[in-house]
């Protein structure tokens, strides 16, 4: 098969069922994906990116506060959005892949949680990935960010990359960090365990079989997984101007 350019996912996975007990107590009274970061939900700049991607469809999970998340997607128009319904159990990362199996179809699709926003870069985040997808040889391409670019991160780092694949951190700390947003084969849900378990389960199958890679997003990378994040982030969208916000909006 020749490179496919251009592979763009029309089906978009968005993990926003967790309990966000870092975010507490912001989140005593509403699920962290309707935390705002200028003015706007958390979901809503993941959203918006993927409807600017071209996203057709999104699959939204929902658990904590889940006729809340329901209300406020009611409100969009674009992606279409259909709700994966994990109120009677949290599923976790890769269990709420695959209880929505049927609904992401078989095609690569974006898969990506809402604790982050990602801004500028050379390449926008969903076209870099789009842009960089192998059919012929990838199941998992995940998007990466030095550490040094992130904001509101705590961590030691996720990967060390070779030859454009990553490997799990081997020392005390790894240069890059996942930034919450990958392209995902359904496919590597086949024979997955039912209940709760992680999209990590699903790249070590990848790895075993050299099938993922990585591509690394140069711009800023806000992680908003508790208060000190999200008041990093806000002190950041305070520091732009009105056209650059409208332009950070527009495209994430």
């Amino acid at each position: 098969m020749s490179h496919q350019s251009h592979m763009t996912p029309k089906t978009a996975m968005v993990l926003a069922a967790g309990l966000g007990t870092r975010m507490r107590p912001l989140t005593d009274t509403r699920p962290k994906p309707l935390i705002e970061v200028a003015g706007k939900a958390l979901i809503d700049w993941t959203l918006d990116r993927f409807a600017a991607a071209g996203v057709e469809r999104a699959v939204v999970n929902v658990h904590y506060r889940a006729d809340q998340m329901e209300a406020h997607l009611k409100s969009r128009l674009a992606p279409s959005i259909i709700i994966s319904d994990e109120r009677a159990l949290l599923l976790e990362t890769g269990g709420g892949l695959k209880k929505a199996r049927s609904a992401l179809g078989p095609a690569p699709i974006f898969c990506t949680n809402t604790d982050a926003i990602l801004v500028g870069g050379s390449r926008e985040p969903c076209r870099l990935l789009s842009e960089e997808w192998r059919d012929e040889d990838m199941d998992a391409l995940l998007l990466l960010t030095p550490i040094a670019n992130a904001s509101g991160y705590d961590g030691r780092g996720d990967f060390d990359i070779a030859n454009a694949r990553p490997e799990w951190r081997k020392g005390e700390s790894a240069p890059f960090v996942f930034t919450g947003l990958q392209i995902l084969r359904p496919k590597l849900l086949d024979g997955a365990p039912d209940g709760p378990f992680s999209t990590r389960l699903l790249w070590e199958k990848a790895m075993t079989a050299g099938r993922i890679f990585a591509a690394i997003h140069d711009g800023p990378w806000m992680h908003v997984g508790d208060p000190q994040g999200l008041a990093l982030a806000e002190s950041f969208f305070d520091k732009m101007s009105d056209v650059e916000k409208r332009k950070a909006g527009s495209t994430l």
